[in-house]
């Protein structure tokens, strides 16, 4: 990926398509087009997360175990959108999904089972972390979406759907670093009519 911009704005978009390295000219809401920005919001969320974390490491040092583990994974998610921007490149690999399954069943073991539905929650941070998970889901919506048309390798589909997994789990690390409570679903009280 040697290209690097050296002019923001080119005004080629300004008719609602933009290029594709492979030189395609698509629609703007091209499957592609729309799994490449969830990936990027997906990305720009987790910085903002990073972020937070990274203000309170001062008072609970053990967020910087979550750190280490997210910041990988803005480069890796960039990876996946350049996949996505130029179908023939390939930077994603194997290993990457092995690290964030090796983070997820670490956090778990200190967790332990999950015994209830949880809801967004308990602190700014843990309610970040679930909105990064919300948006992993959507990134690998709109990828599914796009495979069933052009086929993605199967890395980049099992990476985005293992983020989701990671950021669900950390919201959960983090709340439990925090020593703040997660906020436990409650069904609606029976009515008896």
């Amino acid at each position: 990926m040697g290209f690097r911009l050296s002019k923001i704005y080119t005004r080629t978009g300004d008719a609602g398509e933009t290029g594709l390295a492979d030189g395609r000219r698509v629609t703007k809401d091209h499957p592609r087009v729309e799994a490449m920005g969830e990936i990027d919001t997906l990305n720009s969320h987790i910085g903002l997360l990073i972020a937070e974390l990274q203000q309170l490491t001062s008072q609970h040092p053990e967020l910087n175990d979550v750190i280490e583990v997210l910041e990988p994974c803005q480069h890796r998610l960039f990876d996946l959108g350049g996949e996505l921007a130029m179908p023939d490149y390939q930077a994603l690999q194997t290993t990457e999904v092995e690290r964030l399954e090796q983070a997820i069943d670490r956090w778990n073991e200190v967790l332990g089972p999950l015994e209830n539905f949880i809801l967004p929650g308990g602190s700014k941070l843990v309610a970040q972390a679930h909105i990064c998970r919300s948006l992993a889901r959507g990134a690998e919506r709109r990828c599914q979406h796009l495979n069933a048309q052009e086929p993605m390798r199967k890395v980049g589909l099992a990476y985005i759907n293992r983020m989701s997994d990671l950021l669900f789990v950390a919201a959960r690390i983090i709340a439990r670093h925090q020593h703040v409570s997660e906020v436990l679903w409650q069904a609606a009280p029976k009515h008896v009519e």
